[in-house]
């Protein structure tokens, strides 16, 4: 599979000196990003959906409503604390795999941080949850939660799917704070590999400080064994 690396998304300005200021993640060719900051968010949905219907001239209404759906979309994600939204568009063969990532930052509503266990806890209460663990990606430790929810029933088809969710909570270094990646597909019958491709995405994530400093552990590790 072929990567290609995305710009950074910037996070709050650091007030501690272990608080990272942006991160970088790796994307699979064929991933549209759509930044959700309402100045330049209108310009991506723009250029995706003219990218979708490139070369197609006869489904005015149906390029509209795709344009009215992914602009009411992203609004709501950016009032709910999101960065930025990514939507697959790469192809296998003839079809398109449907998937997205949204990347959400999620301050805490009191002082004195979460446990991830207290959260993994909290978060296996959740009605659709079917699996939560703690453990370590390359940039630290998070909790990620595997959830399946049954979608509407189709008119036509009488059929509804089910989608899968990937969620990893990272814990933002020196912030009271977690940044939240939320993978989701509609492939159920998929679900082993679409959560493989997800798992790849979380970790080539790694936190970037002010002077684009690499934060995570192993980075921070590897400097250790040069500087000796």
């Amino acid at each position: 599979m072929s990567l290609s690396e995305d710009p950074p998304a910037a996070v709050p300005a650091p007030r501690d000196p272990d608080q990272p200021q942006d991160y970088r993640l790796l994307l699979p060719d064929g991933w549209f990003r759509i930044p959700l900051e309402p100045e330049a968010r209108d310009r991506s949905v723009n250029a995706l959906v003219e990218q979708r219907f490139e070369g197609v001239d006869n489904a005015p209404h149906v390029k509209e409503e795709l344009r009215r759906d992914l602009r009411k979309r992203a609004s709501k994600a950016y009032r709910n604390g999101g960065i930025e939204l990514y939507l697959s568009l790469q192809q296998a063969g003839p079809v398109t795999v449907p998937a997205s990532l949204l990347v959400t930052l999620a301050p805490l509503p009191h002082r004195g941080g979460l446990p991830l266990e207290a959260l993994a806890q909290r978060l296996s209460e959740g009605k659709h949850t079917v699996e939560v663990g703690v453990g370590e990606l390359p940039c630290g430790p998070a909790v990620r939660v595997i959830s399946k929810q049954r979608g509407p029933v189709d008119e036509e088809t009488g059929r509804s799917d089910i989608s899968v969710g990937v969620d990893y909570h990272l814990p933002v270094p020196g912030a009271e704070a977690f940044l939240l990646l939320s993978f989701s597909t509609p492939l159920e019958p998929l679900e082993e590999a679409m959560t493989g491709l997800f798992d790849a995405v979380a970790d080539t994530f790694v936190w970037v400080g002010a002077q684009g400093t690499d934060h995570s552990p192993a980075a921070e590790a590897n400097e250790v064994r040069t500087d000796a």
